[in-house]
């Protein structure tokens, strides 16, 4: 589990594509402190698990599935990434609770200056739509963040300038890709409900095309 307060920007040194998988080594220093082969890291909200560390670096495993439903495969040497350990039981939770399990990827359709705060408009599905409200959270690569207004189609955010700097939020702009994991707490308040019949089943996802691709079918 993590809770959405990013601990540095690390930068990606490789990025090997093999018939065994994807490999990621990371260029990092906070985060570096007590990390161990087995330990999990969320990287830009996805959590992988460390396969290997080294002097100032750390390497992950990167699934077909995690591929598939997230933005590593645009991730190139040299790309700044979002760090964070596995949250400690004893800390205070800044952010709240992420599985850092990405549930899909939404696009950036705006971005404009509101006083000191950068305000982010994000199009994203309807399967992670339904779980967003106004002031509720949303992970975004990784970071934890307040939802200022929700339309059918999109939702937005407001950037402070210390998450605009200690982030890759700062950086992003129209047109680019981020990760999504929406709360817990509603997944888990809809599956209750559906149980006890009190909401409709969630749709069949539309098995077409563009389901095959982003599962790695196609």
């Amino acid at each position: 589990m993590f809770t959405g307060i990013v601990e540095e920007m690390g930068v990606v040194k490789t990025l090997e594509r093999t018939l065994a998988g994807t490999r990621l080594t990371i260029l990092a220093s906070v985060v570096m402190e007590g990390l161990a082969v087995g330990a999990s890291v969320s990287l830009n909200g996805a959590c992988l698990t460390v396969v290997s560390v080294g002097d100032r670096e750390f390497s992950v495993d990167v699934s077909p599935e995690t591929v598939a439903v997230t933005t590593v495969a645009t991730l190139t040497a040299g790309a700044p990434v979002n760090l964070e350990r596995a949250m400690k039981l004893n800390d205070r939770i800044g952010g709240h609770l992420v599985a850092g399990h990405v549930d899909t990827v939404g696009t950036i359709r705006a971005r404009r200056q509101e006083a000191n705060a950068i305000v982010l408009t994000i199009e994203a599905s309807e399967e992670i739509l339904r779980y967003c409200v106004q002031k509720g959270s949303i992970t975004i690569d990784g970071i934890s963040m307040t939802i200022n207004e929700v339309t059918d189609r999109t939702f937005s955010v407001s950037v402070i300038s210390h998450t605009a700097k200690a982030t890759t939020l700062g950086l992003k702009q129209p047109g680019d890709p981020v990760n999504l994991e929406s709360d817990l707490i509603g997944k888990y308040v809809e599956r209750l409900l559906q149980e006890r019949g009190q909401l409709p089943p969630k749709p069949a996802p539309l098995i077409d095309r563009d389901y095959l691709r982003k599962k790695g079918l196609i």
